[in-house]
């Protein structure tokens, strides 16, 4: 019995299954056994490859404890190969030792080493010999005889491998490869053996056990369909049989007619009555009605989501209320979400809020028990592994930083330097470790252990040892549940309005017909002003929406895609601009893609776009233009039938006679797709929540910035959220113990800071705090906070310095002495409440002095950021503000101006050089933007949060105004006050008064 180890046997395995498959082939070997280490992650891709190959392969698992080895289990079957990881899926799940025995697994072949082999063996239980061990195994009884099998493993094909694989082992027990013993690694001699080698080393005395070898091997017989053959293992029926599941799709599309379409036509009921058809002959009926039934849980718990991907598509999807996204209104064709030629399977991106996600994710696999979220191979990356191998060497850190930046002189580095990047480039993309799929999750008909184990990562769910790919190639569909901020602000937004405003009526959230035709809603969009709205509110967003002066819901769904690199890196963003602005400029497009694409003025933009061109453009058949398609996300940019349409892409462009020139135009925008674009119905769910966030912002803009806040914001940090609600007239107070929460919360116009943000505030304190006021009431002064909350002297000296206290109106500094004489004082404490006032002991405390600005530096060191004007820090004031408003009178000049830091981006230039984009609040509160070139970005680099002088030219472009910028100088904020010293005479310290 070979057993091979592949390179998932984490941190100990070297090869890729590929490679021990094509070894097993060109060595002469008939059958061959990948049995990894307390893993299966890579049985179905070995299985895949093998039948591919045409090589007889067995499947199993190296069970150990440690790296002791207790027994190899061998699947004689499908049903064996369920047992093995199921069985070993249990010990994973409980992180218990393995038994010495396995117990009863009928269906599976157990090996014991030679050196732990039981006194009695079942039928299935054999003795496992390496070639190494024939003199031990000579020597020992030979009674159990017909019971002696090869067990060789195989990992290693050289010295460089065994090398590796010791300092992988070293990584993995975090220690240095000199301490590394022989237990904790493999034999050096376990290494790949060609056939005829293998047969040698065994000789005519032994050549039973080979014999026994080859029957057992001739018992265990595993076979999945894959890809095109592959049939759908997602739950077959979600109501028990097919019919009965179509039954309930177009009951509840008739019960979704009367929301969707009040007035119905012959189009949406042809379109409706194709798409169920379509969906039934794919055997898809189940995945539509398990993802409705997520939804419906989901919406009677009162939760949003959306539904993104392709799926908005389909107007089965938009009747069960799936997605929000009509899909005749945008002319969305079915076929990019289903058809019956399409090979690879729908996929439904469903976000919730990322308060809410965890408790959809739970009903998930209570209501179905064969549920289990996908995993990822976290790889080792190339920098980090060379950290860990400096490690291991043991060089010093230095010389570790040095190797691991990449900035040094390989001429001049020792030995040892070399040993670690000559090793770090072996290592690098090796699987270092199983992960969680952000969001995946796979809902199988049968359990999922037929298919390969699970772990148990810290959520507590399920989790495959396989990843989506190797999913979806034996026919398991994922569900993506994901989850998301924005759709946590639009929720708590309409709890905060109900509170703070209860007496405004509030639209149906879902009105988007309403929004698109609103005129504040308009407003926003073409003037950029979005700040805190889903989607729109980067400034490279803001730009472009001021470019093409946004106003309607298809312009922002085009500009959803047109922001993403894929266009705007291969230069059609700017081409899209520039038609969108002159019709004249749209007729130097090609007539034919024109003709394709009409409403983006013959510029792909959608993912659907490269379908169309590729199809009626090259002449590619629509299977051909889909792999064109998939190649797009990266996953199958490898693979050999991309590497076929490419090729077919430009012979077919040859032959309809379009210029090179022409065809390799086309295929850039196509090529600049790949990972970025997005499918017009993805496009058209984003712009539907950025409509929702612009209406709650038009209309209640406090209160959807308080929502934005408790949900740590978007793009920007918490501070520029704060600055946006005050600029929309709202009064900011830091926390307070009287009308605080720990979130932050707004009355009337007031927005009281959550104690949340306050750095290293104790949560389970602050919430019985919380409780207690409540309960009793406001806290009457001092001394009632302390003996009713019974705070912590950490908690109370952090709410003191932010100046919680201040409705007693005793200076803080007071209040810090009699804290510090309180716990000097008293040395036990209880968490019982004070039945009766203890009498108070008064101090005699002197005048305290307290210097200006002191709490805007409390402010900074606890929230993050002073929540004083930042201006009014500066060592001088600035000499003037100039007004943003007369930038159109100042294009192709000078000016200078001064703003504090928002955001910054960085890019690379065509020659890879490093240029950013900035963005600045002015002493008024307005931004602006700033463009920095590869020399000026040297020059004058960025010096972190702060206020800047900029110098530069005022440059338009449609309408939109920046600074390419000529100099930038950081100013200087005043010194911190709290630590400057003072004139003041010490004050002593106090004593009590008896």
């Amino acid at each position: 019995m070979l057993h091979f180890h592949s390179k998932y046997s984490l941190r100990y395995g070297i090869k890729s299954p590929e490679f021990i498959v094509d070894y097993g082939i060109q060595n002469g070997y008939e059958k061959i056994a990948l049995t990894d280490i307390n893993n299966t992650s890579a049985a179905l891709h070995f299985i895949q490859y093998a039948q591919q190959r045409g090589l007889k392969i067995a499947a199993g698992v190296d069970i150990r404890n440690d790296l002791e080895k207790c027994y190899v289990l061998i699947a004689k079957n499908n049903r064996g190969f369920h047992e093995l990881n199921n069985f070993l899926s249990r010990h994973l799940h409980e992180e218990k030792t393995f038994p010495p025995q396995p117990g009863y697994l009928p269906n599976c072949e157990v090996i014991y080493p030679l050196s732990s082999r039981p006194d009695k063996l079942q039928s299935n239980e054999w003795i496992g010999v390496r070639a190494e061990e024939l003199n031990q195994f000579f020597l020992k009884d030979l009674k159990h005889k017909q019971k002696f099998v090869c067990l060789q493993p195989m990992t290693f094909e050289s010295k460089r491998d065994f090398n590796t694989h010791r300092l992988l082992r070293a990584i993995d027990k975090n220690t240095l490869l000199s301490k590394l013993t022989q237990k904790d690694h493999a034999q050096e001699n376990d290494r790949l053996i060609p056939r005829e080698i293998l047969y040698k080393k065994f000789g005519e005395n032994y050549e039973f056990i080979l014999h026994q070898t080859e029957q057992l091997l001739k018992g265990c017989e595993i076979r999945f369909e894959f890809h095109d053959a592959a049939p759908s293992q997602n739950l077959k029926t979600y109501s028990g049989s097919v019919e009965e599941d179509r039954k309930l799709i177009e009951e509840l599309c008739r019960k979704g007619l009367s929301k969707r379409y009040p007035q119905l036509n012959k189009t949406i009921t042809d379109r409706i009555q194709r798409e169920i058809e379509v969906i039934e002959k794919k055997e898809y009926l189940a995945y539509f009605l398990i993802t409705w039934d997520i939804i419906n849980y989901a919406t009677s718990r009162g939760y949003f989501h959306v539904g993104r991907g392709s799926g908005a598509n389909s107007i089965v999807a938009y009747l069960l209320g799936i997605t929000d996204v009509d899909p005749l209104e945008l002319d969305l064709y079915f076929e990019r979400f289903i058809n019956l030629y399409r090979k690879n399977p729908p996929d439904f991106d469903i976000d919730f809020s990322w308060k809410e996600r965890d408790e959809v994710t739970q009903y998930i696999f209570d209501r179905f028990p064969t549920a289990a979220l996908l995993c990822t191979y976290q790889t080792f990356q190339y920098k980090g592994t060379v950290r860990e191998l400096g490690k291991v060497f043991g060089l010093p850190k230095s010389d570790i930083d040095i190797l691991s930046s990449g900035k040094y002189n390989y001429d001049r580095l020792d030995e040892m330097n070399r040993l670690v990047l000559k090793y770090g480039k072996y290592i690098e993309g090796l699987p270092s470790h199983l992960s969680v799929h952000t969001g995946g999750i796979v809902i199988s008909e049968k359990p999922i252990t037929w298919f390969g184990a699970t772990f148990l990562p810290p959520k507590g769910y399920p989790t495959t040892q396989f990843s989506m790919l190797e999913a979806e190639d034996v026919g398991l569909y994922k569900f993506d549940i994901l989850s998301q901020r924005g759709l946590s602000k639009i929720h708590d937004s309409l709890k905060i309005i109900k509170e703070n405003r209860p007496e405004k009526d509030l639209r149906d959230i879902h009105d988007l017909c309403y929004f698109k035709s609103d005129i504040r809603i308009r407003k926003l969009l073409e003037t950029g002003d979005a700040m805190g709205c889903f989607y729109v509110e980067s400034p490279a967003m803001r730009m472009l929406m001021k470019k093409l002066k946004t106003s309607t819901y298809l312009e922002l769904v085009a500009a959803s895609s047109i922001i993403r690199p894929g266009v705007s890196g291969s230069g059609m963003m700017q081409e899209y601009i520039l038609r969108h602005k002159d019709e004249k400029r749209r007729a130097t497009a090609h007539p034919t893609l024109l003709e394709i694409m009409p409403e983006t003025y013959g510029v792909m933009v959608y993912q659907e776009d490269v379908i169309k061109v590729a199809h009626h453009f090259a002449g590619l058949t629509l299977d051909e233009a889909d792999i064109l398609r998939r190649g797009m996300s990266g996953k199958y940019r490898s693979r050999g039938e991309f590497r076929y349409v490419e090729e077919k892409f430009f012979d077919n462009c040859l032959e309809k006679g379009y210029s090179p020139q022409l065809t390799s135009s086309v295929w850039k925008q196509i090529e600049s797709f790949a990972g970025y674009a997005f499918s017009k119905g993805h496009s058209a769910s984003y712009a539907v929540e950025s409509f929702q966030s612009l209406y709650l912002k038009a209309y209640f803009p406090l209160e959807y910035m308080v929502a934005t806040i408790n949900n740590f914001g978007g793009y920007y940090r918490t501070e520029f959220y704060v600055h946006e609600a005050r600029r929309l007239g709202a009064v900011i107070e830091a926390p307070c113990i009287q009308n605080s929460l720990w979130e932050t919360r707004i009355i009337n116009k007031t927005v009281y800071l959550g104690f949340n943000l306050i750095n290293g505030i104790f949560i389970k304190e602050m919430q019985r705090m919380l409780t207690n006021r409540e309960k009793e009431g406001e806290f009457q002064d001092f001394d009632s906070f302390i003996e009713r909350t019974n705070p912590t002297m950490e908690n109370l000296v952090l709410l003191i310095r932010i100046g919680a206290f201040r409705n007693f109106q005793v200076s803080k500094k007071n209040l810090q002495w009699r804290t510090h004489l309180f716990f000097r004082k008293t040395n036990l404490r209880t968490e019982q409440m004070h039945l009766f006032s203890q009498e108070k002991r008064d101090f005699k405390l002197p005048v305290l002095h307290c210097e200006p600005f002191e709490q805007a530096f409390e402010e900074m060191e606890l929230l993050g950021f002073p929540l004083c004007d930042p201006f009014s820090l500066l060592t001088q004031p600035v000499e003037h503000t100039f007004d943003l408003t007369a930038l159109p009178e100042f294009v192709s000049r000078t000016i200078t101006l001064y703003g504090y830091l928002v955001s910054t981006k960085s890019t690379k230039t065509s020659k890879k050089e490093l240029m950013y984009f900035g963005t600045f609040l002015d002493a008024n509160s307005q931004t602006f933007d700033t463009v920095h070139f590869p020399d000026i970005a040297r020059k004058f680099p960025f010096m972190g949060r702060g206020i800047y002088k900029i110098t530069g030219k005022v440059m338009e472009e449609f309408g939109y105004y920046s600074i390419e910028t000529q100099h930038l100088e950081k100013l200087n904020f005043i010194g911190d006050p709290r630590y400057e010293e003072s004139e003041t005479p010490k004050t002593q310290y106090p004593k009590s008064i008896n």
